[in-house]
């Protein structure tokens, strides 16, 4: 894989409407680049579902940024367990994607970044998608800003 199908303004729309329809922000994310990683919906779908609301409503790592190195590993990552260089090349791409991310987000994790005083997991119960979900969650613009620094990293890299 060299290059991406859109521009990365497109990627953040497409992202942000993937999570206004109901995805989570993982999901929402790596939908985005789904054909560009040759993946089919369905698959790219359930191989990140497990990553919303910072792992399973963790609130650890945020799902967008989880969705975000999914991408990341199917453009640069390896598969020979003695690649040290390309793993070395990988963590280094990883940590600049954290920093742009960060930068623009502020945190990498999701409760720091919905501001929540819990230290620990929420129910697994998924929030209702509702009008007033979206208007108190800053979800859908860090799911639009994660794609638009993952498409942006990638053109760059």
């Amino acid at each position: 894989m060299s290059k991406l199908l859109k521009t990365p303004e497109e990627y953040r729309e497409i992202a942000k409407n993937n999570f206004t329809d109901g995805f989570n922000c993982a999901q929402a994310v790596c939908l985005a680049f789904a054909s560009d990683i040759g993946l089919d919906r369905e698959s790219a779908l359930r191989l990140s579902s497990p990553f919303g609301g910072g792992m399973g409503r963790l609130r650890e790592v945020c799902g967008a940024f989880s969705g975000s190195l999914f991408v990341l590993g199917a453009f640069y990552g390896y598969d020979d367990p003695n690649a040290d260089e390309e793993k070395k090349e990988l963590y280094r791409k990883v940590q600049q994607l954290a920093k742009d991310f960060k930068k623009v987000n502020g945190h990498l994790i999701c409760r720091s970044l919905l501001e929540l005083q819990s230290q620990g997991a929420d129910s697994p119960d998924p929030e209702k998608r509702t009008e007033q979900y979206y208007k108190a969650r800053p979800c859908a613009e860090i799911v639009a800003e994660a794609a638009y620094v993952t498409a942006r990293f990638i053109c760059e890299n």
